[in-house]
């Protein structure tokens, strides 16, 4: 499905605007902490929209189970590929913030 290649895309995006602020909310937090704790809010935030269009991608998929049985091996394969990676990434951004909240 289309969509599902866009969320995903989407997803990424998501994934990489947060790890750029909070690397830069890390980078500033001692000459500008006020701006680190804004960057740093905002990564928050990124990751947020991260998990919104997660949940509607899965939904999607779940739906789609219940009206058409599951869905083609070639389009879960490359979800199931993308989902690993984003899980990755986003672990990435969640130890970063974890660092950012601990220094």
């Amino acid at each position: 499905m289309k969509i599902i290649k866009i969320l995903s895309d989407k997803i990424k995006e998501e994934i990489g605007d947060a790890k750029s602020y909070v690397s830069m909310a890390l980078e500033y937090k001692e000459e500008y902490p006020e701006l680190s704790r804004t960057l740093y809010n905002i990564s928050t935030q990124e990751m947020e929209h991260m998990s919104l269009l997660h949940n509607e991608v899965a939904s999607i998929i779940r739906k789609y189970r219940e009206t058409k049985g599951e869905p083609p091996v070639e389009m879960m394969a490359v979800y199931d590929y993308l989902h690993k990676e984003q899980i990755e990434k986003a672990a990435e951004v969640k130890t970063l913030q974890n660092m950012y909240k601990e220094s």
